[in-house]
């Protein structure tokens, strides 16, 4: 694996391209040209073996529809979230498109901004092949360490959950409810993604390990989080739309927070904090919901 193209060219592509250069060499590539290192165009990254991709999950099915076809690649998938129109998990939307033993998911605490910068952090590679997966392990840097999982939809579930918490946590912030208030958020949201992933049949330790509690601690309480600044408007009192477009960028928890909204319905799963959170992003005032959380007496 010393030649791998990237797919996707946010800050999160470019990050993950910067931190494989160390050990291979890469080209990236997205929708619009850009003047940054290895910049190709998406013919010529198709024609690598390697490929990491970083699309947004909302994004993936029609990107995958319209531009792929399977040569023999392993794919590194590098995004987090649930589909909001259908509720599939990112793992079987590729697996339409890929054989299940030629793809490897990336989860655990990975700010882009910290990893372009060197900074030390730990990840998983989640794959159903685990020697594809220790393949991929072995072209980190050395500040990224790395541990291999069979766990994918554990993974899936706690990537694309944690983004809702953090939408969560930026409420928090924004009304100003205190420490305590963040930690009970953040461990009652721990609960509802091992619950989730039960119904599923992924592995309780996952929640507990980079995977789960590793990447919520993170998401939910930092402003480097997208969802959090999220969060953060909405307490503000901001549209949804206006959030977004300061934002400039993709927040995944957004369409996330619908799918976990019709997840928790169809199947009668009790998601208590995702199930606000989607009806705060639908126009419910956060107050309302911070009322209904804590008069809700179901545990």
């Amino acid at each position: 694996m010393n030649k791998i193209a990237v797919i996707g060219a946010g800050k999160w592509g470019q990050a993950l391209a910067s931190a494989f250069r160390h050990k291979c060499n890469v080209v990236i590539t997205s929708r619009t040209k850009r003047d940054i290192e290895g910049f190709v165009s998406l013919d010529e990254a198709l024609e690598y073996e390697n490929i990491v991709m970083t699309i947004p999950a909302q994004a993936v099915r029609e990107w995958l529809h319209k531009h792929y076809g399977f040569k023999n690649h392993n794919i590194l998938v590098a995004s987090k979230g649930i589909e909001a129109s259908t509720g599939a998990f990112l793992n079987e939307i590729y697996e339409e498109f890929v054989p299940k033993s030629n793809l490897t998911y990336l989860s655990g605490p990975s700010f882009a901004k910290e990893v372009l910068l060197g900074l030390p952090t730990a990840l998983v590679l989640n794959s159903h092949n685990r020697m594809v997966a220790t393949g991929w392990s072995e072209v980190f840097p050395d500040f990224i360490k790395t541990y291999v999982s069979t766990d994918v939809i554990g993974a899936e579930i706690g990537g694309a959950y944690k983004n809702v918490i953090a939408i969560a946590g930026g409420i928090c912030e924004g009304l100003k409810l205190g420490e305590n208030a963040r930690a009970s958020l953040i461990s009652r949201g721990l609960v509802e993604m091992a619950r989730l992933g039960r119904e599923f049949g992924a592995k309780e330790e996952t929640f507990l390990s980079l995977s789960g509690a590793g990447d919520l601690f993170l998401t939910a309480s930092s402003k480097l989080s997208r969802n959090f600044r999220v969060g953060l408007g909405l307490a503000e009192g901001k549209t949804l739309d206006e959030i977004l477009k300061e934002l400039g960028e993709v927040a995944e928890g957004v369409g996330t927070a619908k799918a976990l909204y019709t997840i928790s319905k169809t199947n009668d799963i009790y998601l208590p904090i995702a199930n606000e959170v989607y009806e705060i992003l639908e126009g419910k005032d956060p107050m309302e919901s911070l009322k209904d959380l804590l008069n809700n007496r179901r545990r």
